[in-house]
């Protein structure tokens, strides 16, 4: 709780740092606000806090997410000078949004009951609505932001019916509640179709196929910096919320839902993977690769054991890595080229070798190449499937294999490919420079010693 009211009173100081110079302070006070907060979440809660143990508890797999989800913000603050540097009017709206999202992704690291998951949710989603619309001028974007919100209401209202129909089966709101009444009642058939509802809900959220329809418009029209939260501390918060709700509230229906979303895992792997080598675009391709890695990521339903949240939390982490990795070249090459095709990557190489090694190191991550985290990630949740569904981890690999594909074409653009074009009197800064090799470090660090991981958030 401590570390929500941080960054809820960091986001609103940012807000009204608007009022001086454009907002120009927000960034640094971000910064500031979530370094503070990083710190704090490696305390053990106030015992004040305990009053609100019905609804919220941060415990040690909260705080784990949390820590993991500041990182991945404190980055994107730090790239926000460059990415947002054409949203200087309304810069301190946007990063006081972004610490708004993710004070709704900390609860839902937390809740312990479906209020506050109702709550988390759209704390979360909100901001996001309107920051995929920034762009007031980009009819894109405009597009984006009107996608995501009707998608996003016709997602809660799947949610609502589904809390409706809990309640009205169980008598309660309280995850363990609900664990111990679907335990006693397995064949309640009001009970399983709200949890087939509550779990159509977040499949929309984490975009896990055929609920995936909003993502590759709504990435690709949103400001870059915004698509990379999306598809970092988003993701991260709609998996840890789905983990949660299934496997504590709904654990005692298991059979009920598994093979359901067995089947979503299957569409999202093959019809991700296919689309994203069909793509021009790289951010598209990029949107359509963040949907594959929702497929990946739910193996972890699958052989549930003592390591699975420890196993996700590396996945995620080791994810959210290579995104911002890729899209902070990403940013740079639609800064200078004005769009965001294949060939705008045309020997970046060459003018930014640093950036260009960066992209090409968190790509190959995401397609599970040995020595990056990725491959550890995905090894760790594949071995943890193998035993329970041999056959969804072998579409999965078989997905990395066709991801290979559509990976390579971005390297092979940046690196073998002639150009003339980039405007080499406008380089990377320093900070880019210090992110992009930090993000190296840590792609290459966890894949050659994982348990880098655990000594560095206090595991």
């Amino acid at each position: 709780m401590s570390v929500i009211i941080i960054i809820f009173l960091t986001a609103v100081i940012a807000l009204f740092s608007g009022v001086f110079e454009q907002g120009k302070w927000a960034r640094y006070i971000g910064i500031a606000g979530l370094l503070v907060a990083f710190y704090v979440a490696f305390l053990p809660e106030h015992q004040f806090f305990a009053k609100y143990n019905s609804m919220f508890i941060f415990g040690e797999n909260a705080a784990l997410f949390t820590k993991i989800s500041i990182v991945i913000t404190l980055i994107l603050f730090f790239l926000g000078g460059f990415a947002l540097s054409n949203h200087r009017s309304h810069q301190s709206e946007l990063y006081s949004l972004i610490l708004f999202s993710l004070t709704g992704g900390i609860v839902l690291f937390s809740f312990q009951n479906l209020v506050t998951l109702f709550l988390g949710i759209e704390i979360l989603s909100i901001p996001l609505y309107v920051m995929a619309g920034a762009r007031k001028s980009d009819l894109k974007s405009t597009e984006a932001s009107i996608k995501y919100f009707l998608m996003g209401a016709f997602a809660t209202g799947f949610l609502l019916f589904g809390v409706a129909l809990i309640y009205g089966s169980s008598g309660s709101f309280d995850l363990y509640a609900i664990h111990e009444f679907g335990i006693a009642n397995p064949k309640n058939l009001m009970f399983t179709m709200g949890c087939v509802l509550m779990l159509t809900a977040l499949a929309f959220k984490v975009s896990l196929a055929p609920f995936h329809m909003w993502s590759p418009d709504v990435y690709q029209g949103s400001p870059s910096l915004i698509t990379t939260f999306m598809m970092t501390v988003v993701k991260i918060s709609g998996f840890v919320a789905l983990f949660r709700l299934m496997t504590i509230g709904f654990y005692g229906v298991f059979g009920e839902w598994i093979n359901i979303l067995a089947v979503l895992v299957i569409i999202t792997l093959l019809l991700a993977n296919f689309m994203g080598l069909a793509q021009s675009n790289a951010k598209r391709m990029l949107a359509y690769s963040s949907v594959s890695h929702a497929g990946y990521i739910g193996l972890i339903f699958f052989g549930i054991n003592n390591l699975s949240t420890y196993n996700l939390a590396f996945y995620l982490f080791a994810y959210s890595l290579a995104s911002v990795g890729v899209m902070m070249c990403l940013i740079y090459v639609e800064k200078i080229k004005r769009e965001s095709s294949f060939k705008a990557f045309n020997g970046l190489g060459r003018s930014e070798p640093i950036l260009a090694v960066t992209a090409s190191i968190s790509l190959l991550s995401m397609a599970g190449i040995p020595l990056t985290a990725g491959f550890v990630g995905k090894f760790s949740l594949f071995a943890q499937a193998m035993e329970a569904a041999p056959i969804l981890v072998i579409i999965a690999v078989l997905g990395s294999a066709i991801s290979i594909a559509y990976y390579l074409r971005l390297i092979i653009a940046m690196f073998f490919h002639e150009e003339s074009t980039f405007n080499t009197s406008e380089k990377v800064s320093l900070t880019y420079n210090i992110v992009a090799v930090f993000i190296i470090a840590a792609i290459i660090s966890l894949g050659v010693y994982p348990d880098l991981f655990a000594m560095q958030f206090g595991l």
